[in-house]
C-alpha cells in the first residue's frame, strides 16, 4: 500500500454520489429497526425480508456512489470522508444485531470481533494521518473485502428465513443460507486481517520516516 499526500477536493455535499451515501446511512436505523422488531418484539418473518431488501439496496448504493463519483468527475472531500463511515455504520450495526439474535454465535463471533476491531484500528489510523495531511488510499483488496462482508451479512440477515425457504423448496436438511453467510464471514475476517495489517504497516512506515 502506498500513502500519498492528500489533495484538496471540493466538498460537493449535494452531489448524487453523496446523496446515495446519505441514503446508505438512513438505511442503518431502518435495517436495525426491522431486526429489532422481528427479534425483540417477535414480529413477523416478513420484517426479516424487509431488512434484507433494505440492506441490498444500501449495498448497491455502496457500489454506485463511488462509480458515479469517478465516472462523472464528482469526487469530493465530503464523499471521501463520509463513504467509509457509512460502510462501517452499516456493517457494525448489522453484525451486532446478528449476534444478538444468535445467527452469529460461538466461534463465528470471533470473525465479527476481528472485523469490528479492524474497522476501529483503521479509522483511528486514518484520523491521525489526516491531521498530518496524509491520505491512505483504499486498495483493491480492501474493496473486495468490503464486498465479501456485504454479501456475507446479506445471507446472514436472511438467516433462518432463508433456510426455511430453501429447505422447503429443495428438501435440504441443513441451513444452507446461514452456513453460506458464516463461511463468507470468515473469509471476510481473513481479508480484514490482511488489509488491516497492510494499513497498519503503511501507517507505521510513514510515522517512522517522519
Amino acid at each position: 500500500m502506498e500513502i500519498v499526500s492528500s489533495r484538496p477536493l471540493p466538498a460537493r455535499p449535494y452531489s448524487l454520489p453523496n446523496l446515495l451515501t446519505y441514503g446508505r446511512i438512513v438505511a442503518v436505523p431502518l435495517v436495525v429497526g426491522c431486526m429489532y422488531g422481528q427479534i425483540v418484539l417477535e414480529g413477523g418473518i416478513w420484517l426479516r425480508w424487509v431488512a434484507v431488501a433494505l440492506f441490498i439496496a444500501a449495498g448497491i448504493t455502496d457500489f454506485l456512489d463511488g462509480w458515479l463519483a469517478r465516472s462523472w468527475g464528482q469526487q469530493s472531500s465530503f464523499g471521501r470522508m463520509l463513504d467509509p463511515i457509512a460502510d462501517k455504520l452499516l456493517v457494525s450495526s448489522c453484525l451486532l444485531m446478528l449476534a444478538a439474535d444468535g445467527t452469529i454465535v460461538g466461534w463465528s463471533l470471533w470473525a465479527a470481533i476481528v472485523i469490528l476491531c479492524r474497522e476501529i484500528l483503521v479509522s483511528g489510523l486514518r484520523e491521525y494521518l489526516a491531521e498530518l495531511q496524509v491520505s491512505v488510499p483504499v486498495t483493491r483488496l480492501a474493496k473486495w473485502k468490503t464486498s465479501v462482508q456485504l454479501v456475507a451479512i446479506g445471507f446472514l440477515l436472511a438467516g433462518f428465513a432463508g433456510d426455511e425457504l430453501v429447505m422447503t423448496r429443495s428438501y435440504l436438511g441443513f441451513p444452507l443460507v446461514t452456513d453460506t453467510g458464516l463461511v463468507l464471514l470468515w473469509v471476510s475476517a481473513l481479508l480484514t486481517l490482511y488489509t488491516g495489517y497492510d494499513y497498519f504497516r503503511a501507517g507505521i512506515l510513514h510515522l517512522t520516516e517522519e
